[in-house]
């Protein structure tokens, strides 16, 4: 008999933890590999881990609800080989997720050399690992709740608190933090305790779940980080229309895909970024970043009610066939619980097509850090003035609204305007004649 050590997988670059959602086995089960052991949850999205060996689950370190780092040993398996698979090692120290592990290990084994730092007068969130550094580095909680966080709801990653270190050892200030800076205070957190009922009445009490709270935060935050600025256009897309009418059934036929407006939507704004390269950036505190990679993220419904925004990477390297493939395959496997955190990181870009609900126009919050999401409306039969050599004519065209919301800390009205038009202009000239 051998003990295997089931370790909390790497889950993408930028996810330094995970929270235990259900044991799917418990202590005493026989599993066989591949089996699901137990459901996490990231800020990114929910996962399944699967047992890389067969054997019994003889103990489970970690409770649901704990939040436990990437790499560290969550769950004990007594096997019938003395051999670890391949492809899964029992150490810790062979995996690739050795920089957040031994990090952790290495200061948890050394409890004597690390001063004490208390979190209880905090109402911010640091991972274990950010913890640890802090700790190790002998940063106190003011110095640490005054470092600038890029993670999710503004959280410290390791690359903030690894990055302000080498700052403050360049500029020689150990010793001479900054004035912290609290925590903004969201609208959920200043509603009072609610009760059973009112005097008007009855009502349900409904508990909001995970993904909804991660939404509800994120939403606030864009709010307190970016100064939104919407801008509309109108754009007549009638030959879009025409065209996906009349080769739907043999595109489906020879690539077994269905083509929906989506796919066509981002090729026009690929064409856009292009042109105008400053909407594909992010800030970092006074610094922009500009992306090279045009990586477009498509909201996408979910059954529960809540939303996903899967990425679609390098959108700039594939034509209209890819794209289709590529945005059937992300919004299939979202809605069915089965996207990869990769799969939901490093948008440069976002649409949300509030048309699928029938509305005409829509005032999207940014998703956080990019600076521009556009959301388009409802496609509408209307009447429209059309030019033509003989005189202006009045024609029943298909119309729908874009609006662009952007960061106005980075992007002007102008930038934004042109763009925006820009994206309506490449739509408008689609070609009716357009082979596939």
């Amino acid at each position: 008999m051998a003990k295997f050590e089931l370790l909390l997988p790497k889950m993408g670059e930028s996810i330094m933890e995970a929270t235990i959602l259900n044991w799917v086995k418990k202590e005493g089960d026989t599993i066989e590999a591949e089996d699901t052991i137990v459901e996490i949850a990231t800020d990114k999205v929910d996962s399944e881990v699967p047992s890389p060996v067969s054997g019994v689950v003889t103990k489970i370190l970690f409770k649901e609800n704990d939040t436990v780092p990437i790499g560290e040993v969550i769950a004990l398996i007594e096997t019938s080989s003395d051999e670890a698979p391949e492809d899964a090692p029992a150490n810790p120290a062979d995996t690739d997720t050795e920089t957040p592990a031994e990090e952790s290990a290495s200061m948890e084994k050394s409890p004597a050399t690390v001063p004490a730092l208390s979190f209880e007068n905090s109402n911010r969130f640091y991972s274990p690992l950010v913890k640890n550094i802090a700790k190790q580095e002998n940063i106190s909680l003011q110095e640490l709740e005054s470092i600038p966080g890029t993670g999710l709801q503004q959280r410290v990653t390791k690359k903030d608190i690894l990055g302000y270190l080498e700052e403050r050892s360049a500029s020689g200030k150990k010793n001479q933090p900054a004035p912290a800076k609290p925590a903004p205070t969201t609208s959920l957190e200043k509603e009072p305790a609610l009760a059973a009922t009112t005097s008007s009445g009855s009502y349900d009490i409904i508990e909001m779940d995970r993904m909804r709270k991660l939404i509800a935060d994120h939403m606030v935050m864009s709010k307190h980080t970016s100064p939104h600025v919407t801008s509309f256009v109108e754009a007549d897309v009638t030959n879009i229309v025409n065209w996906r009418n009349k080769i739907k059934g043999d595109f489906k036929a020879r690539f077994n895909q269905n083509i929906t407006f989506t796919p066509i939507f981002i090729e026009a704004i690929v064409k856009a970024i292009l042109d105008f390269p400053m909407i594909n950036i992010s800030v970092q505190g006074d610094k922009i970043l500009k992306k090279h990679a045009i990586n477009v993220g498509m909201a996408t419904a979910l059954p529960s009610g809540n939303l996903i925004v899967p990425v679609i990477k390098n959108a700039e390297q594939l034509n209209l066939i890819g794209l289709t493939k590529a945005v059937n395959d992300l919004a299939e496997r979202a809605r069915i619980n089965k996207l990869k955190p990769e799969e939901i990181q490093d948008g440069t870009f976002t649409l949300t097509n509030v048309g699928t609900f029938g509305n005409v126009m829509g005032t999207p919050i940014i998703n956080q850090p990019q600076v521009a999401i556009m959301a388009a409306g409802a496609i509408r039969k209307k009447p429209a003035v059309i030019e033509t050599e003989f005189g202006d004519l009045i024609a029943v065209r298909q119309l729908m609204f874009l609006s662009l919301s952007y960061d106005h800390r980075v992007v002007d009205g102008i930038l934004g305007g042109s763009f925006l038009r820009r994206v309506a202009d490449y739509l408008e000239a689609f070609d009716s004649n357009r082979t596939i």
